[in-house]
């Protein structure tokens, strides 16, 4: 009498074996394979001979799981709330945009002696003095953190910021201030201002120091990335030390709008092999085919190469500064997907949901 029997690879008794090698690794009890091979047999079997196939599934052994930059448990959010601020002061005040340039950029520095404890990527709320038209205090407004965890000074206990004088006229003809930007523009050394948060974890950066970082930024959306290269490329970390590639793509109007130029090439010359920079200066540079260079233009230029670097799993793309730039560039990847059967939103789908697509844009 034929029978059969389905057998399956188990390692012996306890729920799982460690392996030592260079890393430990847990192996499961039960592997699974999936390609399923019969291997026929004749067995003895109570004095009856028995034909049995053995059915061994096995399966591709499974990537490790990516450690989620959000699951730090060290990852402070909103320490410090509207009703009750951090008072910090400003120490720096500088303006890092040409006299010729459309608009001004100033690069900010508040004492925080090591109560507002933030990471690289997180943002903090500024509450300007003053009241609104309705006599109630302004609310607050979020800006990106520009500096690394351990700040410009390098002792943890000052946070800094790029913000853009928002001055504008109206369908009236009025002109018209932002009321935080303006605020924090005309700050002077000693004043004091009014810091929420630490908030957000969707620009933090991943844990791998291998991985490949790509940076998009508009304008003063270069600030949770300069905070990214600093920790990277002038500071030492005993617990990090980043081995992989960081590509920057900066897009602004103008030369004399250029934000921390001088800090990057400083970073190419410590680590040329580990960083590539590269601006889009829309009202100064066109393309082959005579368009405005803007940060999807330029992104154009390279493509293929940039398809490539999204196709591998330690890849990180991030997106700060103007909407409409996201646009642009699904315009770029979703031709190139479609060369290699793959449908770009999709796949965009699920780089955001594995934390490798993160987008801050306003």
């Amino acid at each position: 009498m034929a029978m059969t029997v389905n057998a399956a690879v188990s390692l012996p008794s306890s729920k799982s074996s460690t392996l030592s090698f260079k890393n430990s690794v847990t192996v499961p009890e039960r592997i699974n394979f999936n390609k399923s091979v019969l291997y026929p047999k004749n067995v003895s079997l109570g004095g009856n001979v028995v034909s049995i196939r053995a059915q061994v599934t096995t399966e591709a052994p499974a990537k490790a799981p990516k450690i989620s930059k959000k699951d730090d448990e060290g990852i402070v959010v909103n320490k410090f709330k509207p009703k009750e601020p951090y008072i910090g002061k400003c120490l720096l005040n500088t303006k890092i945009t040409g006299d010729d340039a459309p608009g001004e950029t100033w690069h900010m520095v508040f004492s925080t002696e090591g109560e507002v404890p933030y990471r690289e990527g997180q943002s903090i709320g500024v509450i300007p003095d003053g009241i609104d038209k309705n006599g109630k205090p302004h609310k607050l407004r979020l800006y990106s953190i520009a500096s690394s965890a351990l700040g410009d000074f390098g002792n943890s206990q000052t946070v800094s910021l790029c913000v853009k004088r928002l001055v504008y006229t109206n369908e009236q003809g009025e002109i018209v201030k932002g009321v935080c930007s303006n605020f924090l523009c005309d700050l002077k050394p000693g004043a004091e201002v009014k810091i929420t948060g630490p908030v957000g974890k969707e620009m933090l950066l991943p844990k791998d120091p291998n991985a490949t970082i790509i940076m998009l930024a508009t304008g003063t959306g270069i600030a949770p990335f300069r905070s990214f290269l600093w920790k990277m490329f002038f500071e030492k970390h005993d617990d990090y030390k980043f081995n992989g590639l960081a590509w920057l793509f900066l897009g602004v109007p103008t030369s004399s709008s250029l934000l921390y130029p001088e800090e990057f090439e400083k970073m190419k010359e410590k680590a040329p092999n580990n960083l590539r920079v590269d601006y889009a200066i829309s009202r100064e540079q066109t393309n082959e085919q005579g368009e405005k260079m803007y940060i999807q233009t330029r992104m154009s230029q390279y493509a293929e190469e940039l398809w490539e670097l999204l196709k591998k799993d330690n890849t990180y793309v991030y997106m700060c500064g103007l909407k409409g730039m996201e646009k642009g560039i699904d315009d770029i990847m979703t031709s190139l997907a479609a060369k290699d059967g793959i449908d770009w939103i999709e796949y965009k789908r699920q780089m955001k949901k594995g934390e490798q697509w993160n987008v801050e844009v306003y």
